[in-house]
């Protein structure tokens, strides 16, 4: 499914089967109401000021705590948007098409939708330029983050 393989020193992999074809996956990576449903684990609230899965579009989100003030979350270029297939997006450039130093890390995440006799074959990769990042990543709470934003994701399409 990815191009570029999965480096153990470098990435990071969420993987999952999820009951529910690839275009409900789609459409809650594509349609701005159904993503901010599902892309910051809860309880925290998540607002999308852009969402253009297209190569060359952009993923800007926002998030809170509680409701309150919504500070900056992500902001990325998408770069691949092979359409129920496969998305890949990078914050190390800003929405504007500028370099960016992203905190805490810069990353590049790949997106594969893959068919499954029981759904969706998910996997969701976070790519790294070399092992500290990665090991950050790690110690940030990927393997929760992650895994619990892609629990919210299947719980959203399985319904």
């Amino acid at each position: 499914m990815s191009r570029t393989g999965f480096d153990p020193e470098l990435d990071l992999m969420v993987e999952r089967v999820i009951r529910a074809p690839r275009e409900a996956l789609w459409r809650a990576w594509t349609d701005p109401r159904r993503f901010e449903q599902w892309w910051v684990p809860a309880p925290a609230l998540c607002r999308v000021e852009r969402l253009e899965i297209r190569p060359g579009g952009a993923i800007v989100t926002r998030f809170s705590e509680d409701g309150g003030d919504f500070v900056p979350h992500l902001e990325a270029v998408v770069l691949v948007a092979d359409e129920l297939e496969r998305i890949a997006f990078t914050n190390a450039i800003d929405s504007t098409w500028r370099p960016a130093d992203p905190r805490p890390i810069a990353m590049t995440a790949e997106v594969l939708l893959d068919d499954h006799p029981d759904g969706t074959a998910y996997r969701m990769i976070a790519r790294h330029g070399d092992p500290a990042t990665r090991g950050r990543h790690a110690e940030m709470g990927f393997a929760d983050g992650w895994g619990t934003v892609t629990e919210q994701l299947a719980k959203l399409v399985e319904r």
